[in-house]
């Protein structure tokens, strides 16, 4: 970094993938123990904390910034830079419940195999105008042309242009993170958008979108409206998704999904197994909050199953039409609420699974996979109980995290279980 950096933001992403951490003076890091208290990870969404057996003193961890990360905060006037820290215990170890860790214990069962992941994300957000009323519908911002687009206008150029300054915005700011981003369009709800990203190495593009994040929600505020991931904001319009596209390599750099006459090979096909298989029991990752679910319902390019086939947008597992060597799977799956570690960390545990036990696929699907029954869970809590009583997430991800992450899960399911909802008022109050 070039220019002087007064202040560095050290941060850690907790279970929701917000950011936890410390603004320190730059001339300090690195040059005393940086602390924060485990029980972050514990931490739910609305800032309560799950009961958490492994944890009950609260003791502290250590941040070891790493400095790979180093970069800039462009939307803050005084020079600031941000850091990710790697949290340890006192005895060096890695703490089991930090989500990037979580993903770095995946990859190292894909290291002891010779296989390096490779992964592409694409995020979906809405942009909204400012309100504070939460029991009002959210609508979306006027445009710069001082008119509010209502209408479903899917891939247009025109109605991106009226978000023009917004989006070059995001563009300036995710050059100068070193945020590959690529192809921005239009989506199927009203100010609904997709960004790609570069593909490139798990972690690095995990942090990636998790910077991307907040510097949307960032540049949003700068531009009067406010940008959301919620996974289904609006009633009766799309949902917004997180798709993880993902491919495997050799030490040599070829893809093992593809043999050397082009054609799919086994371990690509019992990749898809793996995430068929699997992909039910870890449900929660991809799907976690209450609101998660209202997406599976909206039927706009939202999966009800885990069918798979090529060049197919309504299945959940997508295989895009490509060459040999860029064979690939687009998991569909996840809402763009998910924490980009654990979503990562989680389809890749299916797949692996798919691999080293050798699973085959169902046949892919011919027509619409919407046509098809609905096999996703339903609610919430049948997919805390699926991913709490899962062997092959616990042998993947660990004990203690899924013990964790299942607890804060179940006390945010009963805050949302707690709330009497405009609806029931309206229509149950008088009528039952």
């Amino acid at each position: 970094m070039e220019q002087e950096i007064d202040d560095v933001e050290a941060f850690v992403p907790d279970m929701a993938g917000a950011a936890r951490g410390k603004v320190l003076p730059a001339a300090k890091v690195g040059s005393g123990e940086l602390k924060l208290p485990e029980g972050i990870f514990a931490q739910t969404v609305s800032g309560d904390y799950a009961d958490n057996d492994d944890n009950v003193e609260d003791r502290d961890m250590l941040l070891q910034p790493d400095a790979d990360t180093l970069r800039p905060v462009p939307w803050i006037a005084d020079p600031t830079a941000s850091i990710f820290a790697d949290c340890v215990n006192r005895h060096g170890e890695p703490v089991p419940t930090s989500p990037r860790h979580v993903l770095r214990m995946v990859l190292e069962l894909y290291k002891a195999k010779g296989w390096n992941p490779v992964v592409a994300p694409e995020v979906e957000f809405y942009l909204i105008n400012p309100h504070s009323d939460a029991n009002e519908e959210v609508e979306p911002p006027e445009g710069r042309l001082g008119w509010t687009e209502t209408q479903k206008q899917p891939f247009s150029i025109d109605t991106m242009n009226d978000y023009e300054p917004f989006i070059n915005d995001v563009y300036a700011y995710c050059e100068v993170q070193g945020i590959r981003i690529d192809a921005l369009s239009q989506e199927m709800g009203p100010a609904q958008f997709e960004l790609n990203f570069l593909h490139g190495d798990a972690i690095d593009l995990a942090d990636q979108v998790f910077l991307f994040k907040r510097t949307l929600r960032e540049t949003a505020i700068a531009h009067h409206m406010h940008a959301t991931f919620l996974a289904r904001p609006m009633s009766e319009e799309a949902g917004s998704a997180l798709h993880i596209h993902q491919s495997i390599v050799d030490g040599k750099g070829d893809n093992i999904f593809s043999n050397a006459d082009g054609s799919s090979s086994d371990l690509f096909m019992s990749y898809i197994g793996g995430l068929q298989r699997y992909m039910p029991e870890a449900l929660l990752i991809f799907a976690p909050y209450a609101n998660s679910y209202r997406r599976f319902l909206s039927y706009w390019a939202s999966p009800v199953n885990l069918g798979w086939a090529v060049d197919n947008r309504t299945v959940g597992l997508r295989v895009p039409d490509s060459g040999p060597e860029a064979r690939r799977v687009e998991n569909r799956l996840a809402g763009s609420d998910v924490n980009p570690y654990l979503a990562l960390a989680g389809t890749l545990a299916c797949g692996y699974l798919g691999m080293v036990e050798g699973l085959k696929p169902d046949d892919p699907i011919e027509g619409s996979a919407y046509d098809l029954p609905f096999s996703l869970h339903r609610f919430l809590y049948e997919a805390i109980d699926a991913f709490e009583s899962s062997k092959a997430m616990r042998s993947t991800l660990g004990d203690k995290f899924v013990n964790l992450y299942s607890e804060v899960k179940k006390k945010e399911c009963h805050a949302f279980q707690e709330i009497v909802t405009p609806w029931e008022r309206e229509v149950l109050m008088f009528n039952v």
